[in-house]
């Protein structure tokens, strides 16, 4: 009963409203599906009446269509009461020093350029930067359509191998850093959150973000404390907008415990990845003596390491949708 004291759930017509506006999404998907395809039969009576000029817009636009009809057959295996929501993600550093923060700043990029394809919204809601190198941790708000739906997959431990651009020696280095990724929850969804059990915290911001945030107190780290969750925010320039932004974030950490059924303990939350080094890994990327990205979930891969790490990374997220679904 204490735990179902956390949750109220939304109303009947606001989950009425939220499911047809899904169904109309999908049927407006196909409909521009369908009209492609007609399109693309126009542009074949053309080329069979002779005018070869068309074969190239023929080619673009079966290689386009291909591509629509992948990503919504995709989109069919998202069923996650929450799949549809948009994701907070956030990356950690783990071993392997200043190359673990360089790596963690790699793939805040590689995340960013993701969803910059998918034509998402990124706002960054938490930074702390190393001096030397790198980040030592971020958190992001990604918006769009299906993002937390897709990102899920990519939660766990991702492993760099690449000769080291901090060893004067030129030695290979292994470095880790953990990406984790909750729903950012609407206010369909109501978490009855007792401000006895918040521990809240202030301090001066880092990094840049103009004189203000530099001499106040508006950065903000909120502690749950029945759960051990810690969410902290210093994006935003007043210490009262950090502190809703840190508590949405505590809020979908909450729901997406829950869902997982882990309510016991903030480790069990964490999975396979508690430990950010040797052995926790779901993917490596491999530098050197070869060029390699490989999920060891899923054993999809790519040879072109550049492309992944310019955000290329839907062929792993889709193997996993599709391995972890049985399909």
């Amino acid at each position: 009963m204490a735990e179902e004291s956390f949750w109220n759930h939304p109303t009947e017509a606001q989950e009425i409203l939220k499911r047809a506006k899904a169904l109309k999404d999908k049927i407006e998907d196909y409909n521009r599906l369908k009209n492609a395809l007609e399109d693309l039969f126009t542009v074949v009576d053309f080329i069979q009446e002779g005018d070869a000029s068309f074969e190239s817009e023929l080619i673009n636009g079966l290689n386009s269509l291909e591509a629509h009809v992948d990503e919504m057959k995709i989109a069919t295996l998202l069923r996650g009461e929450y799949d549809r929501n948009n994701a907070i993600i956030a990356i950690h550093a783990g071993t392997g020093g200043l190359d673990a923060q360089d790596w963690a700043k790699m793939l805040m990029r590689m995340y960013s350029r993701w969803a910059e394809k998918k034509q998402y919204r990124v706002s960054v809601l938490d930074l702390l930067q190393d001096p030397e190198a790198g980040i030592k941790s971020v958190s992001m708000l990604i918006c769009g359509e299906n993002a937390y739906g897709y990102l899920k997959a990519e939660k766990g431990v991702h492993r760099l191998v690449r000769i080291s651009p901090f060893d004067s020696s030129g030695k290979r280095h292994t470095s880790f850093a953990s990406v984790d990724v909750m729903p950012e929850i609407d206010d369909s969804v109501v978490v009855d959150i007792k401000a006895t059990d918040l521990k809240v915290d202030t301090y001066r911001a880092s990094g840049a973000g103009g004189q203000h945030v530099n001499k106040t107190d508006s950065a903000v780290r909120i502690t749950h404390i029945p759960t051990g969750i810690v969410v902290q925010c210093q994006n935003e320039r007043s210490q009262h907008s950090n502190r809703e932004t840190a508590l949405k974030m505590l809020k979908s950490k909450l729901i997406e415990l829950k869902e997982r059924e882990h309510k016991e303990r903030i480790e069990d939350l964490q999975g396979e990845y508690s430990q950010i080094a040797w052995g926790s890994q779901i993917r490596s990327y491999v530098f050197n003596p070869y060029s390699l990205a490989k999920d060891h979930r899923t054993n999809v891969e790519s040879g072109n390491i550049q492309a992944v790490m310019d955000g290329e990374i839907d062929n792993f997220i889709y193997g996993y949708l599709k391995h972890n679904l049985g399909e």
